[in-house]
């Protein structure tokens, strides 16, 4: 069986304030922190003479390809991010960083955020914009219907809210 994969494709580009300084401020503690005492434990560890058999060295080795890889992912995906960091100007329509109040056909509410794809958290109810639910309530409004394909058949929603709360007023001025 080969290892390899084909390439994924990337996610969007687009991120809130908050998500991007969560990626930074991780990105900070890797290379600021966590880095520096692994290597300081590697250096130790092959102090104590023989490599090949030495767990703590093997294992710190294989601690540091791991914050490496993820250091340089971090830092490819932060260049070139698009900071989304305020209100469109149509407020009426769903778009990124909207709070999307949905009633399924059961009359159960049930609210999600639309995040950047480094940003989304089932358990805070923050979706990827690139999920199937996300592409589908883009552009639209209060009282649309919106149907996706899941895995059990297909599934139904009515926009109820649609809310910018985390966003500041949009600037009217436009840009040149």
């Amino acid at each position: 069986m080969s290892r390899y994969r084909p390439p994924q494709p990337r996610g969007s580009k687009y991120i809130t304030q908050s998500g991007w300084q969560k990626l930074k401020d991780e990105l900070d503690h890797l290379w600021r922190v966590l880095r520096p005492q692994v290597t300081q434990a590697v250096s130790e560890a092959a102090a104590q003479g023989d490599r090949s058999e030495n767990a703590e060295y093997i294992y710190g080795k294989k601690q540091l390809r791991e914050i490496d890889s993820r250091v340089r992912f971090l830092r490819q995906r932060l260049d070139g991010m698009v900071i989304v960091n305020q209100q469109p100007s149509d407020l009426s329509r769903i778009y990124f960083g909207a709070w999307v109040t949905l009633e399924d056909e059961n009359g159960i509410e049930l609210n999600y955020r639309i995040v950047g794809p480094d940003e989304f958290d089932a358990a805070q109810n923050l979706i990827s914009m690139d999920a199937p639910l996300a592409k589908a309530l883009f552009k639209k409004a209060v009282d649309d219907e919106v149907s996706i394909e899941i895995a059990n058949g297909r599934k139904t929603y009515v926009v109820v809210a649609i809310s910018y709360r985390d966003l500041p007023p949009h600037d009217h001025k436009t840009a040149s």
